[in-house]
C-alpha cells in the first residue's frame, strides 16, 4: 500500500488552476491517476483538449463547466467525459471551485489543434 499524505502531495500550477497530484504510476498506482483541481473564479481555459481515456470530475466545491457551452457541474455532482470529447474548463461562479479527477493511467492528451500534449506531470 502507498500512502500519499496531503501535505506531501506534489503541487502544480497553470494560470487559474492548481493541481495536487495523488495516485499515479510514480506514486504507487499502476492503473489509475487521481488529482485535485482548484479553479479560480472566472477562469476560462484558452483552448480545449481531449484525452484518449474517459475522465471523471467529482466536484466538491463551487461549480465548473467542463465542455464549451456544456452544463454547469456543481458541488456534489460528477461528470464523466468520454474519451475523445473536448474539455475546456471554466469556472463561471464567483467562488473557487474544487474537484477530484480520475482517469486511467497512461492516458495522453491532444490539444484542440491536434498537437500532442502527452500526460501532465500530476499524472505521471
Amino acid at each position: 500500500m502507498t500512502i500519499i499524505r496531503g501535505a506531501e502531495a506534489p503541487r502544480f500550477e497553470l494560470p487559474g488552476v492548481g493541481f495536487v497530484g495523488y495516485a499515479s504510476p510514480s506514486r504507487g498506482s499502476a492503473d489509475l491517476c487521481t488529482w485535485r483541481i482548484v479553479v479560480e473564479p472566472g477562469l476560462m481555459s484558452p483552448q480545449s483538449h481531449s484525452l484518449d481515456r474517459d475522465e471523471v470530475f467529482m466536484v466538491t466545491a463551487g461549480e465548473v463547466r467542463i465542455t464549451r457551452d456544456g452544463p454547469v457541474v456543481r458541488a456534489g455532482d460528477v461528470a464523466v467525459v468520454p474519451a475523445g470529447s473536448p474539455i475546456r474548463l471554466e469556472n463561471p461562479g464567483s467562488a473557487v471551485a474544487e474537484a477530484f479527477v480520475a482517469v486511467r493511467a497512461g492516458f495522453t492528451a491532444v490539444a484542440e489543434d491536434g498537437s500532442p500534449i502527452g500526460s501532465p506531470p500530476w499524472a505521471s
